[in-house]
């Protein structure tokens, strides 16, 4: 099971941190991944981060702004935006994958669990 906290209302330039907590004692082994979805768009990849934490991997939309982090001994995996833009609006889904490969990190497809989501809105 995945829970993600941390979202809300900010104002264009502020920071929110996003949590995905964890359930389960396997968190470790699997590639996890930040995905949004705005109204009448299609869910896009945020960024993605290995089991191990040694890799990132960002949408060019958010590099320089956006930090994925995991925490393993927690069972918990952060997203920390900072200057937000009103372009950023979306729900936000944490989501975990095992075994995924390179070119199909940042594909929905590829993760096998899936948070509730947390609105993140970015007022101009």
């Amino acid at each position: 099971q995945l829970v993600e906290s941390g979202g809300g209302l900010v104002q264009a330039g502020g920071s929110l941190r996003l949590s995905c907590a964890a359930s389960g004692r396997t968190f470790s082994r699997y590639t996890m991944g930040w995905f949004r979805q705005a109204p009448g768009k299609e869910r896009e990849n945020v960024a993605a981060i290995r089991s191990s934490g040694g890799s990132t991997y960002y949408a060019d939309s958010v590099k320089g702004r956006f930090t994925i982090s995991r925490d393993n001994a927690k069972n918990t995996m952060y997203l920390q935006m900072n200057t937000l833009k009103p372009e950023d609006t979306a729900v936000y889904y944490c989501a975990a994958g095992y075994g995924i490969i390179l070119s199909m990190i940042r594909t929905d497809r590829a993760y096998d669990y899936w948070g509730q989501g947390t609105q993140v809105t970015v007022s101009s």
